[in-house]
């Protein structure tokens, strides 16, 4: 199932978007759906890492300890 959704984008954005559609052969829509699932799972990602980086029980290991860890 899908949701049709209606938004307004900069006219240079929208023809960028043309071009793109038009030289991979693929649907705007799909490629609009492509770029924000990507922005969705960086969006994530990033509120994962700020989550731990706020943590203060996840200790922070130091660049020499994780090399000495790894045998590098």
């Amino acid at each position: 199932m899908s949701t049709s959704i209606s938004i307004r984008i900069p006219d240079e954005l929208a023809e960028k978007l043309s071009e793109i559609s038009s030289e991979t052969e693929r649907p705007k829509s799909f490629l609009i759906q492509k770029a924000l699932e990507a922005y969705l799972d960086d969006l994530a990602d990033l509120q994962v890492a700020l989550d731990r980086l706020h943590d203060t029980s996840d200790p922070v290991v130091s660049l020499s300890d994780m090399r000495k860890e790894l045998g590098l």
